[in-house]
């Protein structure tokens, strides 16, 4: 059977945005063209593979079948052709990442301006989430996690700080009103702003560490928010007296710089690993990857 590949590009595009709107906003295809090409692709197969509505896309059991086959393959194919554009004097072409929203917060705006600089010719698209993700699945060249969330057998390669602290903070305010804890025992009697994982697990107990200790505590308290895209309001929330917030230091570090926070035990604060980017090592490294990777290693040994 002779199917064309760009029809199946269209149909990866669709499936994976759930939607021709989104997919050709995604692929800069046309919504229409993107139409066509699914249409004529099902008509080729016999077969329908999307179920669709003037509200929905989604994916019928041979649709599902193919997509899950079809991502890895066209991936390595996409793969393929960076790697011939490896040979031309700059590489050229997408480079997708797929990290977490601590690291498109704290580590990538370090990081990205002088990478395109050096590579005017590289696109880059950075996807931001909490949650665990098949990087390949997901379409992405590599990832961005931490050393307990990476996925298995993956090569990582250190990225940004190679050592980061969790902070805890509260208002003056707060803190003239509530007490200063002295112990992290002492969180036990304050209101506490915790967070949850895309899991829905809490981000408890808090854990701290001084001179060989560890301390953990459950603590309570009036808001939980959505780790990732909500943890701001956390931080309003802190400033504006509600209670004691908990999160990396370089997130708090300009409020308490400024003095909206104040550090809360401090001399408790743990240190934990940086971040790794991560991409699989079965297949062929993209020459925009390859560029990444080799950027950030040169960034690395100059710090």
């Amino acid at each position: 059977m002779n199917v064309d590949l760009g029809d199946l590009n269209a149909f990866v595009a669709v499936a994976r945005a759930k939607g021709f709107r989104d997919g050709a906003r995604q692929s800069g295809a046309s919504a229409s063209g993107l139409s066509e090409a699914v249409r004529r692709l099902e008509a080729q197969l016999g077969l329908r593979l999307l179920n669709r509505t003037t509200r929905s896309v989604v994916l019928t059991e041979a649709g599902h079948g193919l997509l899950e086959r079809l991502g890895p393959a066209l991936t390595e194919v996409e793969s393929a052709l960076d790697v011939v554009n490896g040979f031309r004097d700059r590489p050229a072409g997408s480079l997708r990442l797929n990290v977490s929203v601590s690291a498109a917060r704290l580590v990538l705006p370090g990081i990205v301006p002088p990478f395109l600089a050096a590579y005017p010719g590289i696109r880059l698209e950075v996807l931001a989430e909490e949650s665990f993700v098949d990087v390949l699945a997901a379409g992405c060249d590599a990832g961005i996690r931490y050393e307990e969330r990476l996925e298995q057998d993956m090569i990582a390669v250190p990225i940004g700080p190679r050592v980061q602290r969790f902070a805890t903070a509260a208002s003056a305010a707060y803190l003239d009103r509530r007490g200063r804890p002295e112990h992290p025992r002492d969180l036990l009697g304050h209101a506490c702003l915790l967070g949850r994982f895309p899991s829905g697990a809490l981000t408890t107990p808090w854990e701290f560490e001084r001179d060989g200790e560890v301390v953990r505590v459950d603590p309570t308290g009036p808001l939980i928010v959505g780790l990732g895209g909500a943890a701001d309001l956390a931080v309003d929330a802190a400033i504006a007296g509600v209670g004691i917030v908990k999160l990396f230091e370089d997130w708090l570090r300009p409020h308490i710089d400024s003095g909206a926070l104040e550090p809360v035990l401090e001399p408790w604060w743990q240190d934990f690993s940086g971040p790794f980017l991560y991409y699989p090592g079965r297949r062929l490294v993209p020459a925009p990857l390859r560029a990444f990777i080799d950027f950030i290693k040169a960034s690395a040994d100059q710090s």
